[in-house]
């Protein structure tokens, strides 16, 4: 198909029997991130999320709340929405799986599977965890001292006796280990791909996808005694929202395979394993790559609802400003991994990154042009090899940051995106142009012209990861709204000389510790 480049990336599907938390702003934050990144690069980007509003455990917590599960879900699924919005993502799309869209491309997925005799009916006996809408073999369970039976997520599992339609797992391990070795970057990090090929090589069991025992699900096609097992449902949702299961349309055509799942390491296997073997079984195309990120503790704690440490991103957000925990969040910790929050790593960042380094670099270089060359973009007269070493730095950075984000080590582009500021910061104290006012006039302006060129392609590259601070910043350097994708990146577009700037404002204040402690919970 012709015209730009298309890239598809996705959240999970947000459970709702819960408000939402940091755990999810941090992944959605991260796709945002890619797809803001993506469309200034000249793609065509989709970007889904949504909730996933069926199963035995919403069904429990609607009844807990004295409601009926559509009333239940209506309500937490707009708290997403609401987080969605507020913390600024992009997202093209929000797929509720109670949608009518979604009941018909789920039993269309269906269909297709019982037509290639990949599911069959039988029985299931086992251990089940209603929190993780999971089954879990024995060896893979510990016995608490009461005799209670625990998943390795802490979630107590129930023994289930029920008739099951069963999807044949078990004859997909070979092929799915030789689609992973054909597709080394399909699982990342590769912690999480070692991860999943030793449960595969383990030995895959025939899976049960369907459930009898409650009713607050998609019905199986032509059983109507049978509720589709929740994650068959839920992982659908990908394929439903580029137009499945109109397998040939235009949407389709163009965004599927998706690019990108994003996940948290929780549901890795769902993702990596399930997910592909039923789309490879239906004859469908698995996705490019299921990328699954650690998880955030906080002071050094979980983070549980028992223990009264969830932590609020609007709390945190109305504390610090949202672009400051936009950065934070995908600065403190390698991508991947577990991270632990704390306010004083928060203010360590704010007041160093954002306000010392960056925020300083722009309101010092923007702050002497006013002052000393009429308000408006100086001249540059011939470059100093130091000149040109920052310059070309700076323009190097799309090319470092793209390859970062194209293996979502977002962590390493804004390392690589901060030795450019330090460099400006040290770049200014060395060439002095308050000194240079006196001394060489035209020195200086060379100076200022090479550190608003340099603030220019810092404001552009940042841009995804803190859209409204960034803008605040091409603003003061006069960049028009058409020269703030990527294409303006590099000297070719820099500011024209004796264009008026505004006057300069600071963009990122020092925080003051004491107002610490309010984002908590």
């Amino acid at each position: 198909m012709s015209g730009p480049k298309a890239y598809y990336v996705t959240t999970p599907i947000y459970y709702v029997n819960d408000k939402p938390h940091i755990g999810h702003a941090y992944t959605t934050l991260a796709c945002d991130v890619l797809a803001r990144f993506k469309r200034l690069d000249g793609f065509d980007v989709k970007f889904l999320t949504g909730t996933d509003e069926h199963g035995q455990k919403v069904e429990k917590s609607a009844a807990a709340a004295g409601v009926a599960p559509k009333d239940f879900t209506d309500r937490v699924s707009q708290n997403f929405r609401d987080l969605a919005a507020f913390m600024g993502y992009t997202n093209d799309d929000f797929i509720r799986t109670t949608e009518e869209r979604h009941y018909r491309s789920v039993q269309a997925l269906w269909n297709k599977l019982v037509e290639k005799d990949e599911i069959y009916l039988g029985s299931y006996a086992g251990w089940y965890a209603v929190r993780d809408e999971a089954f879990f073999a024995e060896s893979e369970l510990t016995t608490r001292p009461d005799g209670k039976k625990i998943a390795p997520s802490g979630a107590e599992v129930e023994w289930v006796e029920e008739p099951s339609y069963f999807f044949r797992l078990s004859q997909w391990g070979d092929r799915l280990l030789a689609f992973y070795d054909a597709n080394p970057d399909f699982i990342l990090p590769p912690s999480r791909r070692n991860e999943v090929m030793s449960f595969v090589k383990g030995g895959l069991q025939d899976l049960s996808v369907s459930r009898t025992s409650f009713k607050w699900g998609i019905p199986v096609p032509g059983d109507d005694a049978h509720i589709m097992y929740v994650w068959l449902d839920a992982l659908t949702n990908y394929i439903t929202a580029v137009g499945y299961p109109d397998d040939k349309s235009d949407s389709y055509r163009r965004y599927w395979p998706a690019d990108l799942h994003m996940v948290g390491k929780d549901i890795v296997r769902f993702h990596a394993v399930y997910w592909p073997a039923f789309l490879m079984a239906a004859g469908l195309e698995p996705p490019k790559r299921v990328f699954a990120h650690g998880w955030w503790t906080n002071e050094g704690q979980k983070i549980s609802k028992s223990l009264g440490n969830v932590i609020d991103p609007v709390k945190l957000v109305e504390t610090y400003g949202l672009d400051p925990v936009r950065y934070f969040l995908l600065r403190e910790v390698p991508f991947g991994n577990d991270g632990d929050f704390s306010h004083k790593a928060m203010i360590g960042r704010l007041n160093g990154d954002l306000a010392n380094d960056l925020g300083n670099l722009a309101q010092r270089s923007l702050s002497m042009i006013a002052k000393n060359c009429g308000g408006a973009m100086p001249e540059a007269g011939p470059l100093t090899d130091e000149d040109k070493a920052l310059l070309d730095d700076a323009g190097r950075l799309l090319g470092d940051v793209r390859s970062r984000l194209d293996v979502q080590a977002f962590h390493e582009a804004l390392d690589r995106i901060w030795l450019v500021v330090r460099a400006a910061n040290a770049y200014v104290d060395r060439q002095a142009p308050w000194a240079l006012r006196k001394t060489d006039p035209a020195r200086m302006a060379t100076v200022l012209s090479v550190l608003a060129e340099t603030v220019r392609n810092l404001a552009l590259i940042l841009q995804p990861f803190m859209p409204t601070s960034m803008g605040r910043m091409l603003d003061q350097l006069a960049a028009p709204t058409s020269a703030r994708t990527f294409a303006s990146f590099g000297p070719d577009h820099a500011t024209a000389a004796g264009t008026p700037l505004p006057k300069p404002e600071g963009i990122f204040p020092r925080f003051v510790e004491e107002e610490a402690g309010k984002g908590d919970s």
